[in-house]
């Protein structure tokens, strides 16, 4: 499994640049000699340079070292392994980890299925799916969120009232 870490917009330059949209809450990460995979093939490449830029960054990769050979790159995804990921502290989980996760209420009544994950300000909000395309709300709080179980791949809360 891949998941994307950056949208390259564009070449910038002459040598071998591209502007990147970040899509990582770990920019750190990027640095010189990580291998990357590019596009929907997962072509793998390896940093050469990263540096931040404006609202995005300007990122390189080694083997490429003019405009001309990265413009293949335009408006393609740049994506990490998810097996490379670190461990996250206990209680904390990517998103890929909790989207598909069947969800019940303390009663052990299936409400759906968590399908999308909004960030907010103040806190998280999982979006949960019934069969019939139905939505719910949830907060990421203390109280509404019970347990999570990656290995039943289940979810239970306690939907606050006024749902």
């Amino acid at each position: 499994m891949f998941l994307a870490v950056g949208l390259i917009r564009r070449p910038h330059g002459v040598r071998g640049e591209m502007v990147m949209d970040l899509l990582t809450h770990f920019p750190e990460r990027l640095i010189p000699g990580r291998q990357l995979y590019i596009g929907e093939s997962h072509q793998p490449v390896r940093i050469r340079s990263v540096r931040p830029a404006l609202q995005a960054v300007l990122i390189a990769f080694e083997g490429y070292e003019d405009r001309d050979q990265v413009a293949a790159f335009r408006n393609q995804y740049l994506y990490v392994r998810a097996d490379e990921l670190p461990p996250l502290p206990e209680g904390e989980y990517y998103h890929h980890q909790l989207l598909g996760l069947r969800v019940f209420d303390l009663q052990g009544n299936l409400l759906g299925v968590l399908s999308e994950i909004l960030e907010t300000g103040a806190n998280d909000v999982y979006v949960v799916r019934d069969e019939g395309g139905s939505e719910i709300l949830l907060p990421v709080i203390e109280g509404v969120i019970l347990e999570v179980d990656l290995g039943a791949r289940r979810l239970i809360v306690n939907p606050p009232e006024w749902l």
